[in-house]
This record gives C-alpha cells, structure tokens and sequence, in this order.
C-alpha cells in the first residue's frame, strides 16, 4: 500500500514527536509531584474510593491491580524517563515494534493515571493528551515514512480542537456574537500570566479583533486542514499563530501546546523555510517498505477513528453541545471546547489560618498564598503553563459554584489543620511553619485588574474587596 506513506511529512512528524515527548514529560513530572497529596492514599480525593466506584471498563488503568502511592510515583517516573528518551529520538531509532510500544507504554501508563484522578484530572486537555498520545503509536519509525490516515486522524483531532472551541462561543454566551467577550476574558480566565494585565488593557476595538480573529481561527481556518497543498500548510501556520497568542496571554497548562504540535500534521516539509528544514531535517532518506502488518494496523487505525467519531461529530451538531466529554472508556476520540461563557466579574477564595485558641474580632489571620491563582494584589501573576498547578486551578472554580469543591475542599482545609507536609508544599508557601494553625477559614474576594494609574502609584497589579465568608472558621476536634 505505497498510497498511505507520505515522505514528505518528514518534519511534522518529529516536531509531532519531539512536542508530544516533552508534554508526555511535563504531565508525567506533574504527576510525581502532586497526585499523592491531592489523589494519593490520603490526599483529598483518594483514588483508592474512585477505584472501589467503577469498574476497568468504565476507567481503563493499570491501578486495578492495586493502588499504593509508591506504585503511582514509579509509573510516573517510568513514564517521564520514556518520555525523556522520545524526546532525544532514540526510540525511533529502533525496531518500528520497539517505537510503537513505546509510544503505547506512554499512552497506557498516562491514560491510567487520568482515569483514578477524578476531580483532579478533570480537565480536558488530559484527554487531548491521551488521544493525541494514542495516535502516536502508529507515527512508525525513523526508518519509515509517515502514513496518510495518520497525519490525517492528527489533522481530525486538531480540527475538533479548534472547530468545537468556535462552536461552544457562538452558542453560548451573548458576549461572543457581540464581540465583547475579550473585555473580561482576559481578567476573569482562570490563571493570568505576566502579560494577561496588559492584554486587558488594550482599547475597546482591538478587542473586538480578538473576538472576530477568534471566530476566524476556530469555525474557518480548520476546515483548511482538509485542503490540498500548500493551502492545508497556510491553515496550520495560522492556526499555530493563533495558539501561541493564547499562549502568551494566559496559562492553559498544555492545551495550547498540545493542539500546536498536533496541527504540524498539517504542514508539509517544503512549507517549512529551507534554513529551519536544514537545521532539523536529517536530509534526503530512503524509506523502507513498511511491513504489511503495520499497514494493517494504520488501516484499522483509520476505521477505528472514522468509526468512534459518530459521537463527537454528533455532539458538535447538537444544540446541547457539550464542552469536554469522551465516548469510550479509553479516551480515543473525543469532543473538545473551551469557554463557552465568561465571567463578568472575578472572585477568589482566600484560605486563611490563625493559632489563637480562642477567636477574638482583632484575632490575627495569615494568609496562605498559592503558586500560580491571585492571592497577594502586588504580586506579579506568574507564567506556569505548560505546567499545571491542579489545585490552583480547581481554586478558580469554587466561587463559580460550591459543587466543584464538594469533594475535595474541606478535606484541604482539614489537612491544613493537620500541618500535612504534602499538601503544603502544593503552595507557595506555609504561615505556619512552627506548628499547624488551631483555626482555619475561607473568605470570598473581588478581585479586578488595577489601572494605570493605581498600578503605577502603588505597584500593584490587583485591587480585591471582600464580599463575605466562604467558609466559616473550623477547628480540629480534640482528642479524647
């Protein structure tokens, strides 16, 4: 079957690899470094109960054979050293079933991860990474040319991605068919970066041309995905355009990044400048002659997707759409969105401890800061994404609705109670560094953007009111 191969794709498919890899490596870091406080033995949402609820075809992971913190740190390890290892080329320099078990092995051990994290790993660009990581197994070997269906199912997935984002703006919120939208956006979204503040200062009609660019990028520009050479090219260096303006104002963990390396599939070697294709391409390669089982196997790959894409393409229909959801326990093909409404006003939660036994209206409280979501108004908002602060973000939704914390957010103020080593180092930092607080509370706050002015009077990027309690002040029991 000399009509799948496609020679000529020979840089997407390592920028495909070499951008999966490293995303696959992030993932996997953050993992080791937050699932046992926030899902591990007696984190906040303990897999182990999510174990007990489901069965492995309802979430596919290798865990049901027995969850223990230790076991979760070594899969993550092991999956961030083959990670590692893609990232330097050396598994694709093997046997093509070395190449594709490796690629599997990512996929599985990420996947197994994802289906015990619950609320945790809730976010869609988990299962973005889990599809993106399946359709990997089939990108063959160094020895190898690309396969159409391949390349095809990647340009799919990035057109979901982009086409599904467009369709959950224009039938949801009013402020995008009125091309306000970006007025609030940029000061609302979940985790500003560094230049979030200037982005929502800019006047009135360039956001509007954020909004029309928007709607450009995500219900026109994918269908150019489809279209013959050079014009699929032009799409996907626009769309990747598009992606990296995300990127740079706001932090999105690896959605953006991800959606980036798989629109490459669309982009054609002689579209890259010859200076770049020089530098990376290892020039001109005589390709093998794939064996049929691996012909074979892109063939059912093809089948496998048109056939699973039932769902999604008649979600995207639907006037009910929904924003993130899968339609297999395995995560393979699955329904994308982003934003649909967008908040008018901002509110956090602001935890706060004190270790006066008896409270007092001038009891002293201090504040517990997080890494990444508004806490101090003179802090400069800082750049994480791609990383991914879990419990930062998931901050971000309580004021919206108490529900998205039903499970998980009075366990965290008991393990502050508790001085939990874990969970603290999940923060920016511990005011109580001798001993545990006795009392612990949550207060709500308006936060907004400061202005010009007050920023450069005070230095100041926030200005925040309080609106009320969130939590009233709790305490540990004492022990008989």
């Amino acid at each position: 079957m000399p009509a799948l191969s496609a020679p000529h794709y020979e840089l997407a498919r390592l920028a495909i690899e070499r951008g999966l890899g490293l995303l696959y490596l992030v993932a996997f870091v953050v993992a080791v470094r937050q699932f046992p406080a926030l899902c591990g033995e007696r984190g906040l949402e303990p897999a182990p109960r999510i174990l007990g609820a489901r069965t492995f075809w309802e979430a596919p992971s290798f865990f049901y054979l027995g969850y223990s913190d230790g076991r979760l740190r070594l899969a993550a390890w092991m999956g961030a050293v083959v990670a590692a290892l893609i990232v330097l080329g050396l598994p694709q320099r093997g046997p093509l079933p070395v190449t594709m078990l490796t690629w599997f092995l990512l996929w599985a051990l990420y996947l197994s991860i994802v289906n015990i994290g619950g609320t945790f790993y809730g976010f869609g660009w988990e299962t973005l990474l889990c599809e993106a990581g399946f359709l990997a197994i089939f990108l063959g070997n160094a020895a190898t040319a690309p396969a159409w269906p391949v390349l095809f199912a990647f340009r799919w997935l990035a057109f979901r991605v982009e086409f599904g984002a467009g369709l959950i703006k224009l039938r949801g919120d009013p402020c995008w068919r009125q091309l306000t939208c970006m007025e609030w956006h940029h000061e609302t979204q979940p985790m500003p970066n560094p230049l979030s503040w200037f982005f929502h200062h800019l006047p009135r009609p360039i956001h509007r041309m954020e909004v029309v660019g928007n709607f450009v990028a995500q219900l026109i520009l994918p269908f150019g995905l489809a279209l013959p050479q050079p014009l699929a090219s032009a799409a996907a260096f626009l769309l990747v355009g598009t992606q990296l303006y995300l990127v740079v104002s706001g932090n999105y963990a690896w959605l953006n990044w991800v959606t980036i390396v798989v629109l490459f599939a669309g982009i054609r070697d002689d579209a890259v400048p010859r200076a770049v294709r020089d530098a990376l391409g290892p020039g001109a390669i005589r390709f093998a002659a794939p064996p049929t089982w691996f012909l074979l196997a892109v063939a059912g790959l093809a089948v496998l997707v048109v056939t699973l894409s039932y769902g999604p393409v008649r979600n995207l229909a639907s006037r009910r759409q929904a924003m993130n959801a899968s339609f297999d326990p395995f995560r393979l093909v699955n329904t994308y969105g982003a934003f649909g409404a967008v908040g008018r006003e901002r509110y956090e939660v602001i935890v706060e401890g004190t270790d006066a036994e008896e409270l007092e209206p001038g009891t002293q409280w201090r504040e517990y800061e997080f890494k990444g979501k508004p806490g101090d108004p003179r802090r400069m908002p800082p750049q994480v994404a791609p990383y991914h602060l879990r419990l930062d973000w998931l901050m971000w939704f309580l004021p919206l609705s108490p529900r998205y914390g039903e499970s998980w957010f009075v366990p965290f103020l008991i393990h502050l109670l508790q001085g939990d080593r874990a969970v603290l180092r999940l923060l920016r930092g511990n005011p109580f560094p001798g001993r545990p607080p006795v009392w612990i509370r949550a207060r709500l706050f308006r936060y907004r953007f400061s202005s010009w002015a007050e920023w450069r009077r005070t230095g100041a990027w926030w200005t925040r009111s309080e609106t009320g309690p969130f939590v009233q002040p709790l305490r540990l029991r004492a022990s008989s």
